[in-house]
């Protein structure tokens, strides 16, 4: 059996006036995150570490920030969209472990309903999808609470 992995990062700054969209749902937040589509960073890392994996163009080819039909997008469409891509290319998808980075707030109470948004929007099974949640310690920017980053990474194999 063929194995790839694929790692994926995102970050965006935290505004007024937008909701807070993490791993394809709503948190309660008085802030929301910066981007051209929802700003969902969680997805956005996870969508880039599954065409790294493939060998797919990444995500801003994909879905660049000048086209206007993805102004305001809903993440989890272009994270579906990317899904079928990569099984088109003949691969599945085996597991993803992604980490976010944010001083507040507490994400703990939202994992579950991420990792199962997440694992139904990849059609996979909940258990193949993790999620974290750290804080920067008060270092740079995101330890200000100016933003939050994601790293993700992911394991596909070859469908023979």
């Amino acid at each position: 059996m063929r194995n790839r992995v694929g790692i994926g990062y995102d970050s965006h700054r935290l505004v007024d006036g937008r909701p807070l969209i993490l791993g394809g749902i709503e948190i309660p937040f008085e802030q929301g995150l910066l981007g051209h589509s929802d700003g969902d960073a969680l997805l956005h890392a996870i969508t880039d570490a599954l065409l790294g994996a493939a060998g797919l163009p990444d995500i801003g080819q994909l879905f660049p920030n000048t086209v206007t039909k993805w102004k305001d997008a809903d993440s989890r469409d272009l994270l579906r969209e990317v899904g079928g891509r990569v099984r088109a290319a003949g691969w599945q998808i085996g597991n993803v472990d992604a980490v976010l980075i944010a001083e507040r707030p507490k994400i703990s109470p939202y994992i579950g309903q991420m990792r199962e948004t997440i694992a139904a929007t990849l059609q996979v099974e909940t258990g193949c999808v993790n999620l974290k949640g750290k804080t920067a310690e008060g270092l740079g920017a995101l330890g200000a609470g100016e933003g939050m980053a994601a790293h993700a990474v992911c394991l596909i194999y070859a469908v023979d």
